[in-house]
């Protein structure tokens, strides 16, 4: 049997694609934010935030392999540290889900020996063939609303053409509002949401947990009555650890956030319910389903 080499990630998504890999008990150490699968990392050493690494503290870890990222601006520095210390390490850096299914192929060749190549394709028709299910059950669909996807809400933050969530949106049979932007992301005052008059609001705050995201903020704006997501209750908080991580996770996401938008296509389709996969809550504060997230213990 090959050695089982020693793995430090240094972000969340990082952490998921090994695990998908069947190398989470190679996992020696995780950046602060790393919480899936939550029985392999709560027991792993933390090497710090995903923009502030403690790079000797990684080193003293002796990794066979260190799995960097760039999906944050900023990683740059921590990549350079890497490098610099002398670190075994790839950079990962995916925009679509076909990048990340090419990021599960070059972890393991990272590792040689370690994942077979028979096993590794298996994981990847896998994700590609819930992909192809989404997809085909979406084209039948009439009616594609529009998402305003918010990753922070003073300034506004929200994916444009180049995220991920630009691609789930199309595939769920729906279209991100900012599709038409260039680039990852779109930094607004509420002008261009409010002007693009989206059906759901989908709050996906970056490192908030579910239940602190506050419902007066993201229902109470001024001007925002008028947009029909506001107006209609079309407002969700979502799992930011379905959508805001660049892993196979996001497919999850994808079954999720069709099963939301077209739940009797989502049925005749096969696909698990909306909360199947993660706790959606409401814009009065209740939980689809009573299914609440697990509370972290701090």
């Amino acid at each position: 049997m090959p050695h089982r080499p020693r793995i430090v990630s240094l972000c969340p998504s990082n952490t998921e694609l090994a695990a998908a890999l069947g190398l989470g008990d190679c996992l020696v150490g995780v950046d602060l934010y790393s919480d899936h699968p939550p029985e392999v990392v709560e027991r792993l050493p933390r090497v710090g935030p995903d923009l502030n690494i403690d790079v000797a503290r990684v080193a003293e870890l002796r990794p066979d392999l260190v799995l960097c990222s760039l999906s944050v601006p900023g990683m740059e520095r921590v990549v350079d540290q890497v490098a610099a210390a002398g670190l075994p390490h790839v950079v990962l850096s995916p925009h679509r889900i076909e990048d990340i299914l090419a990021d599960l192929r070059r972890i393991a060749d990272a590792l040689p020996g370690v994942c077979a190549p028979a096993d590794v394709e298996a994981v990847v028709d896998r994700l590609r063939a819930r992909v192809e299910r989404v997809q085909r059950a979406s084209a039948t669909v009439s009616h594609r609303p529009r998402l305003y996807w918010e990753w922070w809400p003073h300034p506004v933050f929200s994916p444009a053409a180049d995220n991920w969530l630009t691609e789930i949106s199309r595939l769920a049979g729906a279209e991100n509002v900012f599709a038409d932007r260039p680039g990852d992301q779109v930094q607004d005052d509420g002008t261009a949401v409010i002007q693009a008059q989206p059906d759901y609001l989908l709050a996906v705050w970056t490192g908030v947990p579910q239940h602190r995201v506050p419902l007066p903020k993201l229902l109470n704006r001024p001007g925002w009555e008028q947009v029909p997501a506001i107006r209609e209750g079309r407002v969700l908080v979502l799992s930011e650890g379905l959508y805001c991580r660049p892993s196979p996770r996001i497919i999850d996401g994808l079954e999720q956030l069709f099963a939301i938008l077209h739940p009797q296509e989502a049925r005749r389709a096969g696909l698990p319910p909306a909360t199947r996969h993660a706790p959606v809550r409401a814009a009065d504060g209740t939980w689809w389903d009573g299914v609440q997230p697990a509370r972290r213990r701090t």
